[in-house]
């Protein structure tokens, strides 16, 4: 707060420390504000038989949509948000559901993260799994400029 008996330095300083809390907070919500149009091409039948194995196929058809948007080399030690998500897909690939397992911190990267998974449908049709449609539980590492990896295919942390 302002008051007249503030010194010039003083208000100097209160307006810089505004400054730059605005700053930080706003421009890694920037990051997450929009998601990016999927690059992929239609994907092929996956041939995996168990979940573990389909996670593969389905992180690899995530980082081909989105290629700008994957963290590439080791992951920095302190991460802007991690997220699990738990994905329904029917028969043919679509996504049926998404379920937040575990929250981010950053209240802006859990719809980000929902939302690239949601437009990158469909993924790989689950074609060998029992009953034809797979459920599969993916970790997110998402750094503050937007960038993530998946566990299933992450390259390490620092």
């Amino acid at each position: 707060m302002v008051t007249r008996k503030q010194s010039p330095r003083q208000l100097a300083t209160v307006a810089a420390a505004w400054l730059l809390a605005l700053m930080s907070s706003g421009s890694a919500q920037a990051q997450f504000s929009m998601v990016p149009a999927p690059l992929c091409a239609p994907p092929r039948e996956s041939v995996q038989e168990v979940e573990q194995e389909f996670r593969i196929d389905a992180a690899r058809h995530l980082y081909s949509c989105y290629p700008m948007r994957v963290y590439r080399g080791i992951l920095p030690p302190l991460l802007y948000g991690v997220m699990v998500v738990e994905t329904d897909l029917d028969a043919v690939g679509n996504v049926l559901k998404t379920r937040v397992v575990r929250p981010p911190a950053a209240d802006e990267v859990a719809p980000w993260v929902l939302a690239l998974i949601k437009r990158a449908s469909p993924f790989p049709a689950p074609t060998r799994m029992a009953g034809g449609t797979v459920t599969f539980t993916e970790t997110f590492f998402v750094d503050k400029s937007g960038l993530f990896q998946a566990f299933t295919l992450t390259e390490g942390q620092r």
